[in-house]
């Protein structure tokens, strides 16, 4: 971990707080400042989101996101009350999931509140959760997986957008069988500007999760060194997840049925279900 990293990180466990029972916990308008965001009205949507990543995860929401006053001052020995939340551990990590991808300090954010924990909880709850619910589920984890895999493509030399479109491509061709992010497009009949990923199944996200985390982890573990290295790479990762899928029989994932939602709406749509709901969980607008 590099002297800057290791500043950042040691700030989370500064703002850290200790309740008198020993219960540990965060405040949501101090991490907005770690995390970089300027504006309250931003990261209340990163809550919003967080908040609703929780509930679909099989947890309380108010177990996790505790709202609470807060006097700020506002100028001439003035102060006021503000809202603010008493976030858990797993509350902070959701919120980091959720948050911004560009800044560097989110990924940072992502491994203090423990990457590893949060995928074996999401795994104790998967099964339970309904279809939509898990497609809300993976594609968090494929957000994460990709901001690693692009930053292990352009260690490997994939620099320009165009090269990384062609890395892209060279994935999805393994395991769709020849097909680019054009061909995908089509075959599954979607409109201009939709975006592949929010149109898959459950089933569907899981294989191409694989593919990514599998094709971020050989980049790394073969030095690889090339733009081109890193192409064959990704078709040859995408290809043998193809083959696993044959080997057990399952449906190719170009034959996979498309929602009829995109995960986009059914996350808005659920996030506005929960503010409605009869608990009052203080989801801001």
């Amino acid at each position: 971990m590099s002297n800057l990293n290791a500043k950042e990180y040691k700030t989370f466990e500064g703002i850290k707080h200790i309740t008198t029972d020993g219960v540990e916990f965060w405040f949501a308008r101090e991490l907005s400042s770690v995390l970089q965001y300027a504006q309250w009205k931003n990261f209340i949507k990163v809550i919003d989101r967080a908040m609703l990543a929780c509930k679909n995860s099989g947890y309380e929401v108010l177990d996790h996101f505790a709202e609470v006053g807060k006097m700020v001052d506002i100028g001439s020995d003035t102060k006021r009350e503000v809202k603010d939340y008493e976030l858990t551990r797993y509350a902070c990590y959701l919120i980091v999931q959720n948050g911004d991808p560009r800044k560097e300090i989110i990924a940072l954010g992502q491994t203090y509140f423990a990457i590893q924990t949060r995928r074996q909880e999401v795994a104790d709850y998967f099964n339970q959760l309904d279809e939509n619910s898990k497609r809300l589920v993976i594609r968090g984890d494929i957000k994460q997986w990709n901001q690693m895999l692009a930053g292990a493509a352009h260690n490997a030399g994939v620099i320009t957008d165009e090269e990384y479109a062609t890395f892209q491509n060279a994935g999805y061709m393994g395991l769709y069988g020849g097909l680019d992010v054009s061909g995908i497009h089509k075959k599954k009949r979607l409109k201009q500007g939709d975006k592949i990923l929010d149109f898959m199944g459950s089933t569907e996200l899981i294989a191409n999760l694989f593919r990514i985390s599998q094709t971020e982890e050989k980049l790394k573990k073969d030095n690889v060194a090339s733009a081109d290295g890193a192409n064959e790479t990704h078709y040859i990762v995408g290809k043998e997840v193809r083959k696993t899928i044959e080997r057990v029989g399952g449906t190719m994932p170009e034959n996979l049925s498309t929602p009829d939602k995109s995960i986009s709406q059914v996350e808005r749509e659920q996030i506005q279900k929960l503010k409605k709901s009869k608990k009052k969980l203080m989801l801001d607008e």
